[in-house]
C-alpha cells in the first residue's frame, strides 16, 4: 500500500471530475467535482451556471466528456455540425475535445519517499516543508488513510458516531475519535504507533471506544452538568478518560469514577491539553500505565505542574463566554442546583421547554454599564455572568441589580445567594461594580473548591495542601461577548455546514505553543480551512481588537470580522470549486 503526500488536490480532483462525484474519503463539498463546464471557444473552465451556459452549445459537459470517451466527443460533434453558428469550427473544437479527453491518459511522476529512516514525525515534515505555502498536513490524515486501505469502511464508520454526537449537541473530529481508539489499542498517542495494528483490531478498538467516550460523556454531562459543546471543556482528557475506562472494563465505583472527574476538571481550569497534545496525553497514559492505573499520580502530576489545584478569585478575573473558567461557572450552577430567579426552582438538566433553556445573564446589564464607561473586558467579566432559564432572563432585561434583586428576594428567598450573589445592598448599584466583582469572585472561588472537595468524598488532603494554583493578572484578548453573539456564530456554523462544508471551532484556545500559555480566545476559527484541507485556515473575529485581529493574522488566519464578510467569502469559494475563493 502507498499513501500520496503531495499532489492529493490535485488527484482528487481529477477523480470527481471523470468519476462525477467524490472519492468516499473526501469530506469537503461534493459540488466541487460536479457541473464542471468547458468552453470550446475561450478554452474556459467554468461550473454551470444556467443563465450564462443553459443555451450555449459551446459550454460542454467536462464528465460526460471524461466518461463516454471518443462517443461522447461524436455526440457533440455531430451537434455542433448541424448548428450553422458553430460547424465552421468543427475543427478546432474536435482539436480542443481530444487534448480534453487525453487528460485521462496523462502519466504522472511519482516520487517515492522510502526508507527505514522516514518515519511518520519525518515523512510529515518533508511533506510541509516543501509544501509550505499550501495545506498542512497532519499525522491523523496518514494514519486514517492507512487504516481505510485496510478496511474501507472505517471513515464512514467513525463519521456516523460524529454525527450522532453533534446530534446530541457535542462536535467532534475524525482525528480526536481515532485519538481514544490508539489509546484503547497502543496506549499511546502518537498515530505512527497505529501502523502496525491490522483491520480487525482496529474495529474492534473503534467500538470499545465509542462506547467509553459515550460513558465518559454521560459521566461529565450527569454529574457536572457539562451537558454540551460550548461548555465541554478539555476535549483531550477524554482519551486518556477512555483508556483508563477500558482498563477498567467500562466499570467504575462512585469514588473512582468521582476523582476521575475531578482531575477532568482540573485538566479543563488549567489548559492541560491547550498545548502540545501529543505529549501530554503520552505522559498521562504513562504515568496510568507505571503507576498501575493510579489517579492519585495522575493529579500529583497536574499538582505538580500547576503549582497548586486550589481555585482563587483571581482565577475568575476572565471575561467572555469562551474562557476557560466559563464552563467551571455552568458546572457550579448545575451541581450546587443554582436556583432560577424567576421560578425559584433548581436549575437541573432536565428542565422542558424552549424558554427553559439556561441563558447567560448579565447581572448588571451591558446597557448601563456603557453608559457607566465600563470598558468591554469588564462588562463581560465572567463573575457578572449568571444562568438563568430564557423566560428569567428576558423578563429582567436591562434593569439595574439594585431595581430588581430586592424583588427575587422577596418571592424567591435564597435565590440570589444560591447563584453567588453578595448580600451587601450597596454593592448591588452601578458605582459599585467593581467592588461587586471582587466579592462574587471570592463567592464563585469557595463554591468551586467545595464542588471539587465533593469529587473527593472526604479524601481532600491533595486538594487543602496545597497552595494555591497559579494567577495571571492579564487580561486575555477576544472572547466571545454575550449569548447572543455566541448564537450569531453557531447559526453561522450551521450555516457554513449547510453549504457542504466543515463546521469551525468556537472559542478557539489560542496558545502559545512551546509554553502552552493562553494568549487569546479566537471566536470561531477554521484551522484547516472552510473545505477541510482544501482552503486557507480562517477566522471570524466579531467586535474584536485590531491587536488580537493582527495576532490571528500572524497566525497564518485570513479574519473576517462580520458574518456578512465571511458568508460571501464562503459563496465565493463554493462558486469557484477551489480551495481558494475567487476575489
Amino acid at each position: 500500500m502507498k499513501l500520496l503526500l503531495d499532489g492529493q488536490q490535485r488527484i482528487t480532483s481529477l477523480y470527481g471530475v471523470i468519476r462525477g462525484k467524490p472519492p468516499r474519503f473526501f469530506d469537503g463539498n461534493a459540488k466541487a467535482f460536479t457541473d464542471l463546464r468547458f468552453n470550446l471557444e475561450t478554452e474556459e473552465f467554468a461550473f454551470f451556471q444556467p443563465i450564462k451556459m443553459g443555451d450555449d452549445p459551446l459550454w460542454i459537459d467536462v464528465t460526460q466528456v471524461l466518461q463516454k470517451g471518443n462517443a461522447g466527443i461524436g455526440a457533440f460533434v455531430a451537434t455542433l455540425s448541424q448548428n450553422p453558428d458553430t460547424q465552421a469550427k468543427v475543427g478546432d473544437y474536435i482539436g480542443r475535445l481530444n487534448q480534453l479527453l487525453g487528460i485521462r491518459e496523462k502519466n504522472f511522476h511519482i516520487e517515492e519517499v522510502t526508507g527505514p529512516d522516514k518515519t511518520l514525525d519525518v515523512v510529515v515534515d518533508i511533506f510541509n516543508r516543501v509544501n509550505s505555502g499550501g495545506t498542512k498536513l497532519s499525522k491523523g490524515d496518514l494514519a486514517l488513510a492507512k487504516i481505510c486501505a485496510d478496511w474501507p469502511e472505517a471513515r464512514d464508520t467513525m463519521k456516523s458516531s460524529i454525527g450522532r454526537w453533534r446530534s446530541e449537541g457535542y462536535d467532534f473530529t475524525l482525528d480526536w475519535l481515532l485519538r481514544s481508539v490508539n489509546t484503547i489499542l497502543t496506549g499511546e498517542a502518537k498515530f505512527l504507533y497505529l501502523h502496525s495494528q491490522d483491520a480487525g483490531d482496529i474495529e474492534g478498538a473503534l467500538k470499545r471506544a465509542v462506547k467509553h467516550i459515550d460513558s465518559s460523556l454521560n459521566m461529565i454531562g450527569g454529574r457536572l452538568g457539562l451537558d454540551h459543546n460550548r461548555v465541554l471543556f478539555s476535549k483531550f482528557a477524554i482519551p486518556v478518560m477512555v483508556r483508563f475506562l477500558d482498563s477498567h472494563g467500562g466499570k467504575l465505583d462512585e469514588k473512582t469514577r468521582d476523582k476521575l472527574l475531578f482531575w477532568f476538571v482540573q485538566t479543563g481550569m488549567w489548559g492541560r491539553f491547550s498545548g502540545s497534545v501529543e505529549s501530554f496525553i503520552d505522559k498521562d497514559l504513562g504515568i496510568l500505565d507505571q503507576s498501575g492505573g493510579d489517579l492519585d499520580k495522575l493529579i500529583g502530576e497536574l499538582r505538580l505542574a500547576q503549582g497548586g489545584l486550589r481555585v482563587e478569585p483571581g482565577h475568575f478575573h476572565s471575561w467572555s463566554v469562551g474562557a476557560r473558567f466559563y464552563p467551571v461557572l455552568y458546572m457550579l450552577t448545575r451541581m450546587t442546583e443554582a436556583r432560577d430567579w424567576g421560578t425559584g426552582l433548581p436549575l437541573k438538566n432536565n428542565l422542558l421547554g424552549r424558554m427553559s433553556r439556561l441563558e447567560v445573564h448579565h447581572i448588571f446589564p451591558r446597557a448601563r454599564l456603557y453608559e457607566a464607561t465600563y470598558a468591554r473586558s469588564e462588562v463581560n467579566a465572567l463573575a457578572n455572568f449568571c444562568f438563568l432559564t430564557k423566560d428569567t432572563n428576558l423578563s429582567i432585561s436591562d434593569r439595574r441589580p439594585e431595581e430588581y434583586f430586592p424583588e427575587i428576594e422577596a418571592a424567591h428567598p435564597g435565590a440570589l445567594q444560591s447563584q453567588w450573589i453578595p448580600q451587601d445592598p450597596e454593592l448591588w448599584k452601578i458605582d459599585k461594580y467593581r467592588d461587586f466583582i471582587e466579592a462574587r469572585k471570592e463567592l464563585l472561588a469557595d463554591a468551586a473548591n467545595e464542588c471539587l472537595a465533593s469529587l473527593l468524598h472526604g479524601d481532600t488532603a491533595i486538594l487543602e495542601g496545597s497552595r494555591s494554583a497559579k494567577l495571571t493578572d492579564k487580561v486575555l484578548l477576544g472572547g466571545i461577548a454575550s449569548e447572543e453573539e455566541a448564537n450569531e456564530l453557531e447559526a453561522l456554523n450551521d450555516w457554513v455546514a449547510q453549504q457542504g462544508f466543515a463546521q469551525g471551532e468556537m472559542s478557539f484556545d489560542f496558545v502559545d505553543a512551546e509554553t502552552g500559555e493562553q494568549r487569546a480566545i479566537l471566536d470561531l476559527v477554521w484551522p484547516n480551512g472552510v473545505q477541510t484541507e482544501l482552503s486557507e485556515p480562517v477566522a471570524v473575529l466579531l467586535g474584536e481588537s485590531a491587536e488580537l485581529i493582527s495576532l490571528a493574522s500572524s497566525a497564518g488566519y485570513r479574519c473576517f470580522t462580520s458574518t456578512r464578510e465571511f458568508k460571501s467569502y464562503v459563496n465565493r469559494l463554493s462558486a469557484s470549486g477551489q480551495g481558494i475563493a475567487a476575489e
